[in-house]
């Protein structure tokens, strides 16, 4: 972990990356393109790989397909059958696990160097030649419809739900990204495979490496992986949409002794030239942990809640700000009404100087930690392909923070934050609490 920080932070310090430091850009012959960073005092190579077009690119009647076929890729491919699979993987200590979100899929590999030609040829194996047994079809389906059924039951999981059915009503963003049991029951091998085929592309390809490999042995490893992948991938395009934020107050009645809230409207898409601020001043509002403006209100001087939270979440095609609070049910009327008070507020003021300065110290002080090992570092070099951004972000990232300003925050909270819109998701027996319009139909 101390050598990771190390080169992060070098990395962070240079005016240009040094050396081992630095993000290569690296081209097959092939034509295959990834993100190295390489150390070789390290004995591992990390591998993160990612393709737009996830769960929302789906049918709606087969909802939870992303997730099935990227759950099953190494439950089996080529000459093994699932056992024979995952036995290579822990004989030789190689991690490979796939999953998928709502707008990508993705897959990761972590092996020791001694063990990279096994370790990338059973990675090859997974995305170019998956089995789709019909019986690890039956057991990883069945798992997922024992998940559904726990899912249903968690209020929080309700209450997230219901709020993004409200404000995407017929739109992907509105669905369940975990499908229903009638469809992932009607997927079959042949679904699958048209899934793998249309989604894990050449063109569509975002890839990070870490560790003790160069460029050059880099290149043969990627080409050899990658190379048999389709050439294009399936249209994954949906609709360009604005949240039906309405500032409703929606209430799901559930026999327990604490209600869950999820709240929010509108956001920032992670293009949008004021996305740093918006970052920071969400920081000073919500998303600070225990130092947040909404934590001191709602928890500390009040004493409603254990804990509140809010953050942007931008997606491709919409973005918005979403919070989420639980507390007695006799209290949620007041926690409501606090929240409220404290967003109206903050869009009316901003933050005082103290807040800002508090925030920008810690997120450019705590950026570091995010490079704590050689996987996750992978994955934000594909997070930042992701966001079509350059490798120089890590470098100029902490600068964006430290250039905000007062009157940044101001104007942006003035922007973005909309008391009148701010919609609330209610699931519990909360006292006080009036509905103003019916929930809507989730259905996973």
């Amino acid at each position: 972990m101390l050598r990771w920080l190390a080169l992060i932070l070098a990395l962070l310090a240079a005016a240009s990356p040094v050396g081992a430091m630095t993000v290569e850009r690296v081209v097959s012959s092939g034509g295959i393109a990834a993100w190295l960073v390489r150390d070789p005092a390290v004995p591992i190579i990390a591998l993160d790989v990612a393709w737009r077009g996830g769960e929302t690119a789906v049918p709606p009647a087969r909802r939870g397909l992303a997730g099935l076929a990227m759950d099953l890729l190494d439950e089996g491919a080529g000459p093994h059958d699932s056992q024979a699979f995952k036995r290579q993987l822990e004989d030789l200590s190689i991690s490979l696990g796939f999953s998928a979100g709502g707008e990508t899929v993705s897959g990761g590999l972590t092996t020791l160097v001694e063990h990279r030609e096994t370790a990338f040829e059973l990675m090859r194996l997974a995305l170019t030649a998956p089995r789709f047994d019909a019986d690890a079809i039956a057991r990883v389906r069945d798992q997922k419809l024992s998940g559904l059924i726990q899912l249903a039951q968690q209020p929080r999981t309700i209450a997230a739900r219901a709020w993004w059915r409200a404000m995407y009503p017929d739109h992907p963003y509105g669905r369940g990204q975990s499908g229903t049991a009638e469809t992932l029951k009607s997927i079959g091998a042949d679904d699958l495979r048209e899934f793998a085929r249309g989604r894990l592309a050449r063109d569509n390809i975002m890839i990070g490496v870490v560790g003790a490999i160069t460029a050059d042995e880099l290149k043969p490893l990627l080409d050899r992986t990658f190379g048999a992948l389709p050439a294009q991938s399936a249209p994954a395009e949906i609709a360009e949409i604005a949240p039906a934020a309405s500032g409703d107050v929606i209430v799901i009645r559930k026999p327990v002794p604490q209600s869950v809230v999820t709240f929010g409207h509108g956001g920032l898409k992670r293009d949008d030239p004021d996305w740093h601020v918006a970052f920071v001043m969400n920081h000073i509002l919500g998303g600070g942990g225990f130092t947040s403006r909404l934590m001191r209100e709602v928890r500390e001087k009040r004493g409603l809640a254990y804990g509140v939270s809010s953050g942007l979440s931008p997606m491709d095609r919409s973005a918005v700000l979403i919070g989420s609070v639980a507390t007695e049910n006799g209290r949620v009327a007041q926690s409501i009404e606090v929240i409220r008070a404290q967003w109206a507020d903050f869009a009316a003021n901003g933050p005082s100087r103290q807040e800002l300065d508090d925030a920008k110290t810690y997120l450019t002080g705590s950026f570091a930690l995010q490079f704590d090992n050689a996987r996750r570092v992978a994955g934000i070099l594909v997070s930042i392909q992701r966001e079509r951004l350059d490798p120089s972000y890590l470098v100029e990232r902490n600068s964006l923070i430290e250039k905000v300003t007062l009157a940044d925050v101001q104007r942006v909270a003035k922007r973005l934050l909309q008391p009148a819109k701010l919609t609330f998701v209610v699931v519990g027996e909360p006292q006080g609490v009036t509905a103003t319009r019916e929930a809507p139909p989730i259905d996973g």
